[in-house]
């Protein structure tokens, strides 16, 4: 059995989710509202118990200079996801999923470019970097195809439509 079975869990579970805007993010870019980004954040916990998570919506320049810090990649990126890891002598199991950073620029351009409305874009990064958050990954064909699968379905449940579809 998969460490990844989507399971049936209490629909009353939330995401503590606080958001914290960059002043850096031109106002001329769709960003989604708080009470949308929570949504999506609920919907993709898949714990049995209330978590937080912290979710900073940047600017390419910061994107850039995080994703070249921690990934040794010298360009923005659409989302990066930090899960909490809690220092030795502390539970595994704690509130705290981690921290969300995504590039409102690089999800507007990618909507664009994917020919995808960007709230239907921004819903599937939430979704994503939620599910990173939660130790889910894409790093071999079976875990990709696992956190693909469960993302279709709760995008879907939301009422968005295959983000990995076909043009």
């Amino acid at each position: 059995s998969s460490r990844f079975t989507r399971r049936t869990r209490n629909i009353n579970v939330s995401v503590r989710l606080e958001v914290v805007r960059s002043e850096d993010v031109p106002a001329s870019l769709y960003v989604p509202d708080d009470d949308l980004l929570q949504r999506w954040a609920d919907s993709a916990c898949q714990r049995d118990d209330d978590v937080e998570a912290s979710l900073r919506i940047v600017d390419s320049e910061e994107s850039r200079r995080l994703n070249s810090d921690y990934r040794g990649k010298d360009r923005p990126t659409n989302v990066l996801s930090f899960p909490f890891e809690p220092p030795p002598g502390i539970p595994e199991e704690q509130e705290h999923l981690g921290d969300l950073v995504i590039c409102a620029p690089v999800v507007f351009r990618e909507a664009r470019e994917q020919q995808k409305q960007p709230e239907a874009h921004w819903a599937h990064m939430v979704v994503h970097g939620v599910l990173h958050l939660q130790g889910y990954d894409h790093q071999n064909i079976e875990e990709a195809e696992e956190m693909e699968s469960l993302e279709r379905q709760i995008l879907a449940s939301l009422g968005y439509s295959d983000p990995y579809g076909e043009i």
